[in-house]
């Protein structure tokens, strides 16, 4: 009977959803790139580990070194903002580093590799803990793509941790162990990667360089509420809000204003983030339709949310209610 290891199926998975994203062309070549450097990670790792072709090793180093920094750039153009040569040149340093390490410092790499795995994997965290906006991430999306990414970042974080038991259970003499671990902890980490991209939130939308904001420190309180007033203004006039595609750059893109300025102004003036306070056009908007008889779902895509999740939580919030409890009580209200 013919069995594959565990990485070779990985591999075919990753190389498949690779293939299917190309051909829909639903993501950035910067995402293709990670899956398809994550489905050779695999492939290699199964030739070396299984069928003992070790000549591939450097092969199987050279995939694992660009992937914690692959990862960082496609969760930059993802939600954040898109690659510039100028600032990311910078990312190169790491895996050049470890190569470096390998060739001329071997045991090093014990501690070099876990610790480019830890640092972007909690750069990602660090990042997604606070209440930073995601500007180029759908906003009817809501918490959905930081979810996405945090599991990525945690995943990474697992992939040093491998690293950290392979190097434990060689010191201790056990040998036998490293395929295994290989094949359980990296094969997880690759194939939830993978995984991951099936969420069309993991991508913002369209991406467009946004304004860039160069100062920390935002405008007085009255250059905060003329900003809001004309966001109002256009929200109301064009109902941007009913774009399921609407991201933060493109609102700051049409107020002609950075990113910053734009999100700090509505935190300021309206004590919500950039999402709960498009959401709430949203909501309204989602009422207008229920009045007039429609479903539930009707009404959530109606007025320009990504979920169901999302669309429940946040209509609860301004609300008060369930869209299910609000739509009852316009129909006994009419009755």
């Amino acid at each position: 009977m013919l069995t594959l290891p565990i990485p070779l199926v990985v591999a075919l998975i990753l190389g498949f959803l690779a293939l299917r994203h190309a051909l829909a062309g639903d993501r950035s070549v910067l995402f293709l790139v990670l899956l398809a450097s994550c489905a050779f990670q695999a492939l290699v790792i199964s030739l070396t580990q299984h069928y003992g072709l070790v000549m591939l090793w450097p092969l199987q180093l050279l995939a694992a070194v660009v992937m914690a920094p692959l990862a960082w750039l496609t969760f930059q153009t993802a939600v954040l903002r898109p690659v510039d040569l100028g600032r990311d040149w910078v990312h190169l340093l790491g895996p050049v580093f470890t190569l470096f390490c390998a060739v001329f410092a071997g045991p090093t790499l014990d501690v070099v590799l876990p610790m480019l795995f830890l640092g972007y994997g909690g750069s990602i965290l660090l990042y997604l803990r606070g209440d930073e906006a995601l500007p180029l991430a759908r906003l009817g999306a809501g918490p959905v793509p930081a979810r996405i990414w945090q599991a990525v970042g945690i995943l990474l974080i697992l992939s040093a941790l491998s690293d950290i038991l392979i190097a434990l259970a060689l010191w201790d003499g056990h040998v036998a162990w490293r395929p295994l671990i290989i094949s359980i902890f990296t094969s997880f980490t690759l194939l939830g990667i993978g995984l991951l991209s099936l969420s069309r939130d993991a991508e913002g939308a369209a991406q467009e360089k946004p304004e860039t904001d160069t100062s920390e420190t935002p405008g007085p309180a009255e250059e905060d509420a003329a900003l809001i007033a004309r966001l109002e203004v256009l929200m109301q006039a064009e109902r941007l809000h009913l774009d399921p595609d609407l991201t933060l750059a493109r609102l700051a893109r049409r107020l002609h204003v950075p990113i910053k300025q734009l999100s700090v102004a509505i935190n300021r003036m309206t004590g919500e983030n950039v999402s709960r306070y498009v959401n709430g056009y949203r909501v309204q908007a989602a009422c207008t339709v229920l009045q007039k008889g429609e479903t539930v779902t009707e009404a959530m895509l109606a007025s320009g949310f990504n979920t169901k999740s999302n669309f429940n939580r946040e209509f609860s919030r301004v609300m008060g209610q369930t869209p299910s409890a609000f739509l009852r009580a316009e129909g006994a209200g009419k009755g």
